[in-house]
């Protein structure tokens, strides 16, 4: 058989599905069946890309493409966090931004697919998911809901923690709940008494019912943009880490395991609990950059999220880390 030159990049999403397609099946031995059911996809879908993978040289002996590697990365990284799916991008480089933009873009790019006739979306907050926001794909879709799980500041920028639900659902023009609350409010007391509200209630309710919750996680560090934005200050970042804290899902801060650390800043929390996300259909947990994967390991213990999409970097290093047990 000719040989094909080998691509340097994945030119398109269907070429990036075609290999994942050949990985399961020629590598993996996976049945057409298993191969389908894996990438959510028909049967008779699962045999064309088979088949274009012969036809047009990819699959030979071995998959030929310089992705072979990315696949076996991803695949690694669903067995050792026994997730459903990882996605894995390029490292762009260490700076914050630079991973944010690559993360961010394919979970952009992710989000665009799942988008439908009434679908029900949690949205959490960081300086990924704001780059998400810039990458979707715009579709037609009806009766599309969209809730904020955590609340906002009252000094509103850009970097709002709510602004990232309230730009999807301007995007695809759906309704939008959002917490009318600060983040954080001063005292616990407050906080339950707020909660109580009939209509933060049925909030709290609805967001725990999502077909989707869309999360990112923060370290606990003055890099963190809970931090670095004046929402908590450094003086709070360090009881955290003296009590145990390794990362925040959700503004809620939690040790390596996931466990929701005892400390005032979290009861003072006007956000949806990790655990009460838990049993939503698909949690997305999207992060990436060596300092984060402490708090990446727990955000997915913490939230039993299922997908992961993140940076080479990062899942190389989760790697090393000890398996999550299911």
């Amino acid at each position: 058989m000719e040989k094909t030159p080998k691509r340097t990049k994945f030119q398109t999403d269907q070429d990036e599905l075609k290999i994942r397609a050949a990985y399961l099946y020629y590598v993996e031995g996976r049945t057409q069946e298993q191969v389908a059911q894996h990438l959510g996809i028909s049967r008779i879908k699962a045999l064309r890309l088979l088949a274009a993978t012969r036809e047009d040289g990819t699959v030979q002996i071995s998959i030929n493409s310089p992705a072979e590697s990315m696949i076996r990365l991803q695949r690694a990284l669903e067995d050792h966090l026994g997730l459903a799916e990882a996605i894995v991008v390029p490292a762009a480089g260490q700076e914050e931004e630079s991973i944010a933009t690559v993360v961010g873009h394919a979970t952009g790019r992710y989000i665009s697919e799942q988008v439908n006739n009434g679908l029900s979306i949690g949205v959490g907050w960081g300086a990924t998911l704001q780059v998400c926001m810039r990458s979707l794909i715009w579709r037609e879709v009806e009766d599309m809901t969209v809730i904020s799980l955590l609340g906002g500041l009252t000094h509103a920028t850009a970097h709002n923690p709510s602004a990232v639900a309230w730009r999807l659902a301007e995007f695809y023009g759906t309704e939008l709940y959002q917490i009318t609350a600060p983040v954080f409010v001063p005292n616990s007391d407050l906080a339950q008494a707020l909660w109580a509200q009939d209509d933060l209630r049925r909030l709290y309710e609805r967001a725990r019912a999502v077909d989707i919750a869309l999360l990112s996680v923060g370290d606990v560090s003055n890099q963190a943009s809970i931090f670095r934005r004046g929402i908590l200050d450094w003086a709070d970042a360090k009881s955290l880490k003296e009590a145990g804290a390794v990362g925040d899902v959700l503004c809620h801060f939690v040790d390596t395991e996931g466990r929701v650390i005892d400390h005032p800043v979290n009861r003072r929390a006007m956000a949806i609990s990790p655990a009460d996300i838990r049993n939503v259909p698909k949690v997305i947990i999207s992060s990436g950059g060596l300092r984060k994967v402490n708090a990446i390991r727990a955000g997915i213990a913490a939230t039993d999220a299922r997908l992961l999409i993140t940076d080479t970097t990062a899942a190389e290093a989760l790697l090393e880390l000890p398996p999550l047990k299911r």
